[in-house]
């Protein structure tokens, strides 16, 4: 039996996304959202931010462990919210804080107007 083998915390067969939200919780600092692995998804972590479920979004990471990688998704994150926002013309002052902060470009001035 080998002794240095440590068993993956991924099923077999679950390639699968994670999106999980950096949330700030003020005087006790930024830490991921506590999340429900069947809600991890892209589609869900978007519908979340949009509904206000984050109190403090700051970053959006994205990782598949059966693919080896990780990465900040925070930019595509916000931009798809915008392009959605964009449909609704609203927008809350968290998204706004969250696009403003990952978004380079971000168009400050028009997003002025949607903030609820």
């Amino acid at each position: 039996m080998r002794r240095n083998w440590t068993p993956s915390i991924v099923p077999n067969g679950h390639d699968q996304t994670f999106y999980l939200v950096i949330n700030n919780y003020g005087t006790l600092g930024p830490a991921f959202a506590e999340t429900d692995v069947g809600e991890v998804d892209l589609e869900t972590t978007i519908t979340d931010l949009m509904s206000g479920q984050y109190s403090d979004p700051v970053r959006v990471v994205a990782f598949n462990t059966s693919e080896h990688w990780a990465e900040d998704a925070s930019e595509d994150v916000a931009r798809e919210i915008m392009r959605r926002l964009d449909l609704r013309d609203r927008w809350s002052r968290d998204i706004h804080r969250l696009h403003r902060t990952n978004t380079p470009r971000a168009r400050a001035d028009d997003l002025s107007g949607y903030c609820a």
